[in-house]
């Protein structure tokens, strides 16, 4: 049984001596007391939580699964409890505004948080995760009358928001969908229609809960310019902010999943439910994009989440199991056998995940400070940059740590040999609840084509450049730098080729379109691992000078300087096929004949 531990060193590490998030913080608001001391405090007050009360029912949970009877759904056993004191802790309302009952901390603790207590236990924390984008979405287009009935009882964790997109017959083709919103004469309006795959759409945590819903109005034009985007809580509020007579609302069904088995993935049923417009008439896609965007985040947090989970349960089985003599020699003379955590491709597997999820957990807090400086920032230029780099570095964090993500998690079964196949162990529920990661929130493939035919091209490489810019500075800066060669030297070659591979695609596909999407998954698997070395060469600099400065933590610097030699050599030269693939063209890809597919 996996016995999760919040990883607090490096998290800090990441936090104070990567991305320096305190002195960007300082620097932009004077008054936030979020200084290193206070940021830890808070930190270790969450892993305990998340070790002591969510950790414990993971595999509980699993093995319980939601029960679902006549539209209700019951989580299961611990779940609500871990919840009432996730609430009173006031864990909910950490980045929200003070002045609708938040505690104003900034986007990148919450995401941290989301990370400590993911790992713990992805399915329960999938209850209260939503919420934020309901609240992002609601302060950023909510009227103040909607602000006022809603937000403050959603920042407190009382109430649980959700994202509900996804019908029967269509996933990421939004523009086809068929829920209907009918006018009502008070301004509010019906919705009718069903939506599936909703994570926490019934569930008996919280009192009441707030349905991000997309819909057309009737007459509205077809397609995506006609959506418009609704708030329909299960029960409607009273007058005081009570809640009121029950909505039309009604849970139909539940899943059954191959993994996140804890958290209820329901079909919600909206019948003449009474919604309320947000925003503007049929300028709901651009409204849900704030939602999609945070829960887009939120899923990459997932990838990190499961490379560290079974990095950690692979690891302490490493050093326990015996098994053969190391072809080296012996290492461990007074057992029968050494531990298979000599042998070098446990190795192999053990440094992957070590890798993936400490360049992951990287790749996420330097995306949350992005999102901080893009939020607060008074200075318009450096908000904007922030932005631009949010957008970009989005769809390859969601997309390629959730694919990292995976693959850490079939590592961490594999070490564990036969055992790994068995539920007891946690390593199978890694690989089950990693699975959906890469499918929702956008599949890789939209995640690509977003990047590459959106965030890209359509911007005639712009947002491309303003990161390959800071990775050029970056590698300027150590030209000369001894120790650093490693690193900058393939980084350098790889930001250069990084453009050449862009403008390659982009001439091919004024030819010819389908090559975007024929070189979109290796261009986004070739943009994460270049993205990921560029944090990881920055995590080595910032070893190399604690080092050099003299630390009393030598084997935490020096363990970071190899993750990082071995990334570069192992793991960043599969840069190399993902751009031979992504050459290979669309004609392979599109040449055959329909009817040829057979089987």
């Amino acid at each position: 049984m996996l016995n999760y531990k919040a990883p607090l060193r490096d998290i800090r590490f990441v936090l104070h001596e990567l991305v320096e998030a305190s002195k960007t913080w300082e620097s932009m608001k004077s008054d936030w007391d979020v200084g290193e001391d206070m940021v830890d405090a808070i930190l270790e007050e969450g892993a305990k939580f998340a070790e002591n009360e969510v950790a414990p029912l993971n595999q509980s949970g699993d093995k319980e699964g939601c029960q679902f009877n006549s539209g209700e759904v019951t989580t299961p056993k611990g779940f609500k409890e871990a919840y009432k004191k996730y609430i009173e802790g006031g864990w909910p309302s950490m980045p929200a505004p003070e002045e609708v009952g938040g505690q104003g901390l900034p986007k990148l603790i919450n995401i941290v948080m989301s990370e400590i207590l993911g790992s713990a236990n992805w399915s329960w924390y999938m209850y209260p995760g939503l919420s934020h984008g309901a609240i992002h979405t609601l302060m950023k287009h909510g009227t103040p009358e909607q602000q006022e009935v809603y937000l403050t009882k959603l920042v407190s964790g009382e109430w649980t928001g959700t994202m509900c997109l996804t019908e029967a017959h269509c996933g990421s083709d939004l523009g086809i969908l068929k829920t209907k919103a009918s006018p009502n004469a008070d301004g509010s309006y019906n919705i009718t229609g069903t939506k599936i795959f909703i994570s926490a759409g019934e569930h008996d945590l919280a009192d009441n809960i707030v349905h991000i819903v997309i819909a057309r109005i009737d007459g509205a034009p077809a397609g995506t310019k006609g959506i418009s985007l609704f708030i329909v809580p299960k029960f409607l509020p009273n007058a005081d902010g009570s809640i009121g007579e029950k909505n039309g609302v009604a849970c139909g069904s539940i899943e059954h999943k191959m993994g996140i088995k804890a958290s209820a993935t329901c079909v919600m049923n909206f019948d003449n439910a009474k919604g309320f417009l947000v925003g503007t008439e049929n300028k709901g896609m651009s409204s849900m994009f704030t939602f999609m965007n945070s829960a887009r985040i939120g899923t990459a947090i997932q990838g990190v989440c499961h490379a560290e989970g079974s990095f950690q349960g692979a690891l302490a089985y490493a050093k326990d199991r015996i098994a053969m003599r190391s072809l080296s020699g012996v290492k461990a003379p007074e057992r029968e056998a050494d531990p298979i955590i000599v042998h070098p491709d446990i190795r192999r597997m053990l440094l992957t995940q070590k890798a993936f999820a400490e360049g992951g957990r990287a790749l996420c807090y330097y995306l949350g400070l992005q999102n901080d400086i893009a939020s607060t920032s008074t200075n318009e230029q450096e908000r904007q940059e922030a932005d631009d780099l949010l957008a970009f570095l989005t769809p390859i964090a969601k997309a390629f740590l959730t694919e990292v993500g995976l693959e850490s998690a079939n590592h961490g079964m594999q070490v564990f040999g036969g055992h790994g196949y068995i539920s007891e162990w946690g390593m199978e529920q890694h690989v089950r609840d990693a699975r959906i990661s890469t499918i929702y929130e956008g599949t890789t493939g939209i995640q690509s084509l977003d990047l590459l035919g959106r965030k890209v091209l359509m911007s005639q490489g712009e947002m491309l450049r303003k990161f390959t810019k800071r990775v050029h500075v970056f590698c300027k800066g150590h030209i000369d730098t001894e120790n650093m060669q490693e690193f900058v030297e393939p980084l350098s070659k790889l930001n250069r080729e990084w453009i050449d591979v862009t403008t390659k695609i982009g001439m091919s596909a004024l030819q010819n379109r389908d090559e975007v999407g024929a070189a979109s998954v290796d261009y986004l698997m070739y943009s994460g691992y270049i993205t990921m070395g560029f944090l990881w060469a920055k995590a080595a600099e910032v070893a190399y000078a604690k080092l050099e400065a003299g630390t009393d933590e030598e084997d935490f610097y020096k363990a970071k300087i190899q993750t990082a030699q071995f990334y570069f050599k192992r793991i960043l030269p599969r840069t190399q096929s993902h751009k031979l693939c992504l050459e290979g063209g669309a004609d392979v890809l599109m040449s055959m004949d329909v009817d040829h597919f057979s089987f």
